[in-house]
Protein backbone atom coordinates (compact mmCIF):
# COMPACT_ATOMS: atom_id res chain seq x y z
CA UNK A 1 0.00 0.00 0.00
CA UNK A 2 2.89 2.28 0.81
CA UNK A 3 4.62 1.59 -2.46
CA UNK A 4 1.28 2.43 -4.07
CA UNK A 5 0.80 5.71 -2.28
CA UNK A 6 3.84 6.52 -3.15
CA UNK A 7 3.49 5.66 -6.57
CA UNK A 8 0.59 8.18 -7.47
CA UNK A 9 1.52 11.25 -4.86
CA UNK A 10 0.56 14.37 -6.71
CA UNK A 11 -0.99 12.53 -9.98
CA UNK A 12 -4.49 12.70 -10.66
CA UNK A 13 -5.16 9.68 -9.19
CA UNK A 14 -4.18 11.13 -5.88
CA UNK A 15 -7.42 11.57 -3.87
CA UNK A 16 -5.54 13.65 -1.10
CA UNK A 17 -2.24 15.92 -2.75
CA UNK A 18 -3.46 18.57 -5.13
CA UNK A 19 -2.09 17.39 -8.56
CA UNK A 20 -1.83 21.02 -9.84
CA UNK A 21 -0.16 21.94 -6.83
CA UNK A 22 2.56 19.73 -7.27
CA UNK A 23 2.83 20.04 -11.00
CA UNK A 24 2.67 23.97 -10.93
CA UNK A 25 3.41 25.47 -7.58
CA UNK A 26 0.44 27.48 -7.74
CA UNK A 27 -3.97 26.09 -7.58
CA UNK A 28 -6.77 28.01 -9.58
CA UNK A 29 -8.64 27.37 -5.82
CA UNK A 30 -5.83 28.24 -3.69
CA UNK A 31 -6.85 27.84 0.39
CA UNK A 32 -10.26 26.51 -1.07
CA UNK A 33 -9.02 23.67 -3.03
CA UNK A 34 -10.31 20.20 -1.60
CA UNK A 35 -6.91 18.58 -1.91
CA UNK A 36 -3.75 19.60 0.16
CA UNK A 37 -1.09 21.56 -0.78
CA UNK A 38 2.07 19.97 1.06
CA UNK A 39 4.63 22.63 0.88
CA UNK A 40 8.09 21.15 0.84
CA UNK A 41 10.60 21.58 3.22
CA UNK A 42 13.22 21.54 0.72
CA UNK A 43 13.99 22.03 -2.73
CA UNK A 44 16.08 23.04 -5.89
CA UNK A 45 13.21 25.58 -6.95
CA UNK A 46 11.84 28.93 -5.64
CA UNK A 47 8.42 30.36 -6.59
CA UNK A 48 7.93 34.56 -6.16
CA UNK A 49 4.46 34.90 -6.56
CA UNK A 50 3.57 37.75 -9.10
CA UNK A 51 6.95 39.19 -8.87
CA UNK A 52 6.79 40.38 -12.82
CA UNK A 53 4.46 43.39 -13.38
CA UNK A 54 3.94 42.79 -17.40
CA UNK A 55 3.28 46.21 -18.86
CA UNK A 56 1.10 45.09 -21.86
CA UNK A 57 -1.77 43.69 -18.85
CA UNK A 58 -1.92 46.85 -17.89
CA UNK A 59 -4.89 48.16 -19.49
CA UNK A 60 -3.66 52.11 -19.34
CA UNK A 61 -0.38 50.40 -21.13
CA UNK A 62 1.10 52.51 -23.69
CA UNK A 63 4.46 50.65 -24.55
CA UNK A 64 4.67 48.94 -28.06
CA UNK A 65 5.55 45.66 -28.52
CA UNK A 66 9.21 46.38 -28.24
CA UNK A 67 9.55 48.28 -25.51
CA UNK A 68 7.61 45.84 -23.43
CA UNK A 69 10.07 43.18 -25.13
CA UNK A 70 12.74 45.73 -23.49
CA UNK A 71 11.24 45.70 -20.57
CA UNK A 72 10.90 42.19 -19.85
CA UNK A 73 14.27 41.28 -20.91
CA UNK A 74 15.78 44.01 -18.31
CA UNK A 75 13.39 42.53 -15.34
CA UNK A 76 14.57 38.90 -16.24
CA UNK A 77 18.58 40.14 -16.40
CA UNK A 78 18.14 41.86 -13.54
CA UNK A 79 16.67 38.98 -11.64
CA UNK A 80 19.06 36.23 -13.11
CA UNK A 81 22.21 38.43 -11.87
CA UNK A 82 20.78 38.91 -8.39
CA UNK A 83 19.83 35.04 -7.87
CA UNK A 84 23.65 33.99 -8.94
CA UNK A 85 24.69 35.47 -5.43
CA UNK A 86 23.13 32.15 -4.21
CA UNK A 87 24.43 29.54 -6.51
CA UNK A 88 24.42 28.66 -9.96
CA UNK A 89 20.33 28.93 -11.83
CA UNK A 90 19.43 26.88 -14.19
CA UNK A 91 16.33 27.85 -15.21
CA UNK A 92 14.29 30.91 -14.73
CA UNK A 93 10.50 30.74 -15.64
CA UNK A 94 8.05 33.92 -15.63
CA UNK A 95 4.42 33.19 -16.49
CA UNK A 96 2.52 35.09 -19.27
CA UNK A 97 -0.71 34.09 -18.22
CA UNK A 98 -3.50 36.56 -17.10
CA UNK A 99 -5.23 34.26 -14.19
CA UNK A 100 -5.07 35.33 -10.63
CA UNK A 101 -3.06 32.30 -9.36
CA UNK A 102 -0.69 32.06 -12.03
CA UNK A 103 -0.06 35.98 -13.15
CA UNK A 104 3.71 37.38 -12.92
CA UNK A 105 4.30 34.27 -10.98
CA UNK A 106 8.27 33.35 -11.25
CA UNK A 107 10.20 30.41 -10.42
CA UNK A 108 13.96 29.79 -10.49
CA UNK A 109 15.19 26.45 -10.27
CA UNK A 110 18.78 26.46 -8.93
CA UNK A 111 21.10 23.39 -9.24
CA UNK A 112 21.10 22.49 -5.67
CA UNK A 113 18.64 22.85 -2.84
CA UNK A 114 20.63 25.11 -0.43
CA UNK A 115 21.16 27.44 -3.31
CA UNK A 116 17.14 27.75 -3.46
CA UNK A 117 16.58 28.21 0.49
CA UNK A 118 19.77 30.76 0.69
CA UNK A 119 17.69 32.88 -2.19
CA UNK A 120 14.50 32.41 -0.43
CA UNK A 121 15.45 33.42 3.03
CA UNK A 122 17.24 36.59 1.30
CA UNK A 123 14.88 37.68 -0.84
CA UNK A 124 12.21 37.77 1.61
CA UNK A 125 13.40 40.34 3.38
CA UNK A 126 13.86 42.41 -0.22
CA UNK A 127 11.88 44.85 -2.38
CA UNK A 128 11.83 45.01 -6.36
CA UNK A 129 10.13 48.27 -8.33
CA UNK A 130 8.48 49.37 -4.91
CA UNK A 131 6.75 46.20 -4.00
CA UNK A 132 8.09 43.73 -1.13
CA UNK A 133 9.40 40.24 -2.74
CA UNK A 134 7.74 37.09 -1.51
CA UNK A 135 9.28 33.56 -2.16
CA UNK A 136 8.55 30.43 -1.13
CA UNK A 137 9.93 26.79 -1.76
CA UNK A 138 8.05 25.12 -4.67
CA UNK A 139 8.00 21.90 -5.29
CA UNK A 140 7.70 21.88 -9.29
CA UNK A 141 10.86 19.92 -10.61
CA UNK A 142 10.07 19.68 -13.90
CA UNK A 143 8.77 22.75 -16.58
CA UNK A 144 8.22 20.25 -19.00
CA UNK A 145 5.32 18.92 -17.08
CA UNK A 146 4.38 22.35 -15.62
CA UNK A 147 4.29 24.23 -18.82
CA UNK A 148 1.57 24.51 -21.52
CA UNK A 149 2.55 22.38 -24.62
CA UNK A 150 -0.05 23.85 -26.91
CA UNK A 151 1.09 27.41 -25.84
CA UNK A 152 4.49 27.20 -28.33
CA UNK A 153 2.84 25.00 -31.63
CA UNK A 154 -0.72 26.10 -32.45
CA UNK A 155 -1.99 27.81 -29.71
CA UNK A 156 -3.91 26.89 -26.78
CA UNK A 157 -7.70 28.08 -27.00
CA UNK A 158 -7.63 29.34 -23.35
CA UNK A 159 -4.88 31.89 -23.52
CA UNK A 160 -3.68 33.38 -20.68
CA UNK A 161 -6.28 31.71 -18.24
CA UNK A 162 -4.71 28.62 -19.22
CA UNK A 163 -4.30 26.39 -15.49
CA UNK A 164 -0.39 25.28 -17.39
CA UNK A 165 1.86 27.57 -17.30
CA UNK A 166 2.69 30.34 -20.39
CA UNK A 167 5.98 30.45 -20.20
CA UNK A 168 7.61 34.02 -21.38
CA UNK A 169 11.07 33.86 -23.03
CA UNK A 170 13.96 36.34 -23.01
CA UNK A 171 14.74 37.54 -26.48
CA UNK A 172 17.47 34.78 -27.84
CA UNK A 173 20.49 37.04 -27.67
CA UNK A 174 20.14 37.79 -24.29
CA UNK A 175 19.20 34.32 -22.95
CA UNK A 176 22.37 33.38 -24.97
CA UNK A 177 24.47 35.98 -23.30
CA UNK A 178 23.35 35.19 -19.79
CA UNK A 179 24.21 31.76 -20.19
CA UNK A 180 28.22 32.30 -21.54
CA UNK A 181 28.34 35.09 -18.70
CA UNK A 182 27.42 32.84 -15.78
CA UNK A 183 29.57 29.71 -16.87
CA UNK A 184 32.28 32.39 -17.40
CA UNK A 185 31.96 33.44 -14.04
CA UNK A 186 31.96 30.24 -12.43
CA UNK A 187 35.20 28.86 -14.44
CA UNK A 188 36.90 32.49 -13.10
CA UNK A 189 36.26 31.79 -9.63
CA UNK A 190 37.54 28.03 -10.25
CA UNK A 191 34.25 27.06 -7.91
CA UNK A 192 31.09 25.46 -8.37
CA UNK A 193 28.10 26.83 -7.68
CA UNK A 194 27.38 25.04 -4.53
CA UNK A 195 30.39 26.76 -3.05
CA UNK A 196 29.45 30.03 -4.31
CA UNK A 197 25.89 29.88 -3.06
CA UNK A 198 27.89 29.49 0.47
CA UNK A 199 29.93 32.34 -0.02
CA UNK A 200 28.19 34.95 -2.39
CA UNK A 201 30.30 37.12 -4.42
CA UNK A 202 30.00 39.58 -7.16
CA UNK A 203 27.56 38.42 -9.76
CA UNK A 204 27.80 38.57 -13.56
CA UNK A 205 27.86 41.75 -15.23
CA UNK A 206 25.01 43.55 -16.29
CA UNK A 207 24.04 45.69 -19.32
CA UNK A 208 24.28 49.14 -19.52
CA UNK A 209 21.07 50.07 -20.68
Amino acid sequence: MANFLASIFGTEQDKVNCSFYYKIGACRHGDRCSRKHVKPSYSQTILLPSMYQNPAHDAKNRLTPEQCANHFDAFYEDLWCELCKYGEPEELVVCDNTNDHLIGNVYARFKYEDSAQAACDALNSRWYAGRPIYCELSPVTDFREACCRLNSGEGCVRGGFCNFIHRKNPTPDLDRELTLATKKWLKERGRDAKSVSRSPSPEPTRRRY
